[in-house]
């Protein structure tokens, strides 16, 4: 994991973002494009770093993989119905999406298993593949035995927020009050220049959005 972060991350950065689609909303007898396409304007994956989501999606570079997901002949005359392959479907519409951004992808075609002890949380809109269905079935369901998955790690604008925030926290505490502390041996000057260096660290992820928001945040303080 550490070494997948360094290999996102340039110019500074050195923490990534985890998302997760779980499980990946494909409906029942729907292609991967079909599925891809229903989701143009935002991207079938929530955050799961607890950072706050931007409206605008936006990444520096990223690696996401989906399992479960096998590419159907089915042709269409959307570019990402002409792609030959899962791998290019998923590759084309990450460039689509995240214009601009280093992404890496892979697709792999067994699903998660969810049988017991997995719990069964899911909706009684899932088949026991884990597909999305139109309606509830008529019948009862023995339980969701695999689900398709899409996860992806993340180079993004959205941790800013997040590592501003921890910086501005830790700015407001007493460290007088913490003796304990330093008596582990961090010295005050240690502690300071951690504090720049996360300030630092959050600047690298600024966009223009971003950097006006901390002038915003900056003035109200």
């Amino acid at each position: 994991m550490m070494h997948l972060a360094e290999t996102l991350n340039f110019s500074g950065r050195k923490v990534v973002a985890a998302w997760a689609s779980l499980p990946f909303p494909a409906l029942r007898g729907c292609s991967l494009p079909d599925t891809l396409c229903a989701y143009q304007q935002d991207v079938p994956w929530k955050l799961l770093s607890s950072c706050r989501e931007q409206k605008v999606s936006c990444c520096f570079a990223q690696s996401v993989v989906l399992r479960g997901i096998c590419k159907e002949e089915k042709r269409a005359t959307s570019p990402l119905h002409a792609c030959e392959s899962t791998e290019q479907i998923l590759q084309h519409y990450l460039h689509s999406v995240f214009p601009g951004a280093f992404s890496t992808s892979h697709v792999l075609e067994q699903p998660c298993n969810t049988l017991p002890p997995y719990p069964q949380f899911f909706s009684p809109l899932l088949t026991r593949q884990g597909f999305l269905l139109d309606k509830p079935p008529c019948y009862s369901s023995a339980g969701v035995e695999s689900i398709p998955v899409l996860a992806a790690l993340q180079s993004s604008p959205v941790l800013h927020t997040l590592l501003y925030s921890l910086y501005k926290d830790l700015q407001k505490l007493n460290t007088r009050r913490w003796a304990s502390f330093f008596s582990a041996g961090v010295e005050q000057d240690d502690f300071q220049e951690a504090l720049q260096e996360l300030r630092t660290l959050s600047q690298c992820y600024e966009t223009g959005f971003e950097a006006d928001e901390s002038e915003d945040e900056a003035d109200s303080d």
